[in-house]
């Protein structure tokens, strides 16, 4: 059964500016990684058809074993659509041995003008089972916490 995900926040800064945190290798770098992880991004390709290959590293991979490896997690991101400053659509795929991670989920970020700010909102479909709901909305949330004060900062 398809599951899907979500998560969203207001963002002080124009949709313009959250776009190119989106599409930025350094940017990705520093506020992808929710709480308690660090990212290295090892290729870089960002145009539709693109993508980039992430390597998510845990501070502490006691409580928190990784997908690839005992503290790691790599995924393998292809940039399916871009819509310019309005929508990000990746495709995902983890490298596992464990099939519950198998299969490829679709992240979509939609940014929205609001209140001189952007209301952006993350939807992912097809999230594999072997990844908890309650962590991934989590992680997604931390993820939209560290891109707010990425962009907010630069602002």
């Amino acid at each position: 059964m398809s599951r899907t995900d979500r998560a969203g926040r207001m963002i002080a800064a124009p949709p313009a500016a959250v776009y190119g945190a989106l599409l930025d290798r350094k940017s990705l770098e520093a506020w992808l990684p929710p709480d308690g992880m660090r990212g290295r991004i090892e290729r870089w390709d960002p145009r539709p058809g693109g993508g980039f290959r992430m390597v998510l590293t845990y501070l502490d991979a006691t409580d928190s074993p990784g997908k690839t490896s005992d503290a790691t997690d790599v995924v393998d991101i292809v940039f399916a659509d871009l819509v310019p400053p309005e929508r990000v659509v990746t495709r995902a795929v983890f490298e596992a041995d464990d099939p519950s991670y198998a299969g490829t989920m679709t992240m979509t970020w939609y940014l929205a003008a609001a209140g001189g700010g952007t209301e952006v909102t993350v939807t992912a479909t097809d999230v594999p089972p072997g990844i908890d709901r309650a962590d991934h909305e989590a992680g997604i949330a931390s993820s939209l916490a560290n891109l707010a004060s990425y962009v907010e900062a630069a602002g």
